[in-house]
């Protein structure tokens, strides 16, 4: 049994208990990376580094101590210029291992693995374990969770990313967080295939579920025993803000508030977007947003401090701790 846990970050392993108030599904920078490359006059790696430090160092100053940074391969995941980041800002950032697709699988992996043409086992568990226990590529920086995603529709691409990052959970104990659409209510369809490979939903996040109000679907989730990510703070446009309050309030009230993580899904840079265009669409959406409105909110809503503590301190603790430490 282990007496003092420890979680895998970027600046090398902290201990479970001096995570401290976490923000559980934030990014650093989201690109495409390949037209990052192909466009070189949209990207500036000293501006967009140093505009990452501005952004974080606010962060920090909030009282935020840990981000756990879901970007993965599908999203231009670098750890290596996140660490150049992390090198000027005293924050904890914790890196994710998995794939991030919406449909198909990257074709490096088309072609071997269960189900295809040639066999074999599966690369994409490999790969994750890999990055678990030994690093991402050549940094020495190890992932401590893991991420898949489904958003629309469980396709067979989704399904087997999603049966590989099981099969890693399984090897190593560490946790999962996965991309769903909660207006798909494909939160239930993870939930399904997860358990299907053994996986304990305790140990898994069920991300963007702040997106909907429909309280039966997340006492769905709940009572299936995973968390529930209310994670797109600032993303008004998908659904206004008195109405994420309005539901982590519900279910703070009924005793649920050690189920429920905070966060933003917020960046310090996503190249989905033209130039100005998330700040217009989204002006709230970024890393702050939390504790300069949305705390205040749900404070007026009823939600005590002992329940926020829980959602940002004593719920992200427990989900890194290992099962039996």
């Amino acid at each position: 049994m282990t007496s003092n846990p420890q979680v895998q970050t970027v600046r090398g392993p902290v201990a479970v208990g001096d995570l401290g108030t976490v923000l559980m599904h934030e990014h650093v920078f989201v690109v495409s990376e390949e037209l990052r490359q192909s466009l070189p006059e949209t990207w500036d790696e000293r501006e967009r580094v140093d505009d990452a430090v501005t952004r974080l160092k606010a962060l920090a100053a909030t009282g935020v101590t840990t981000l756990v940074d879901p970007t993965v391969i599908g999203l231009g995941r670098n750890v290596a210029r996140v660490a150049r980041v992390n090198a000027q800002v005293d924050l904890n950032i914790v890196a994710a291992t998995g794939i991030y697709t919406l449909a198909d699988i990257p074709d490096f992996y088309r072609y071997h693995g269960p189900g295809t043409v040639l066999g074999g086992p599966e690369g994409m568990t490999e790969l994750f374990v890999r990055e678990l226990t030994e690093g991402i590529a050549d940094t020495g920086i190890r992932a401590a969770f893991l991420k898949c995603a489904v958003e629309n529709e469980l396709t067979p691409g989704v399904e087997r990313v999603m049966r590989a990052v099981a099969q890693a959970h399984l090897r190593t104990g560490a946790p999962i967080t996965v991309h769903t659409s909660a207006v798909a209510r494909t939160g239930l369809v993870a939930q399904r295939v997860l358990r299907e490979e053994g996986v304990d939903l305790g140990s898994v996040v069920i991300g963007h579920s702040g997106d909907t109000a429909d309280l039966d679907y997340l006492h769905e989730l709940l009572d299936n025993g995973s968390y529930v990510g209310m994670d797109r703070f600032g993303l008004d446009i998908l659904l206004p803000e008195d109405q994420r309050v309005a539901t982590v309030a519900a279910l703070a009230r009924e005793g649920l508030a050690e189920r429920m993580v905070l966060s933003h899904d917020a960046s310090c840079h996503i190249d989905w977007f033209p130039p100005g265009v998330r700040e217009q669409i989204a002006p709230n959406w970024h890393h702050t947003h939390l504790h300069d409105r949305v705390l205040p909110a749900l404070r007026a809503a009823g939600v005590t401090e002992a329940q926020l503590t829980t959602m940002l301190v004593d719920n992200p603790r427990r989900y890194f701790t290992p099962a039996g430490a």
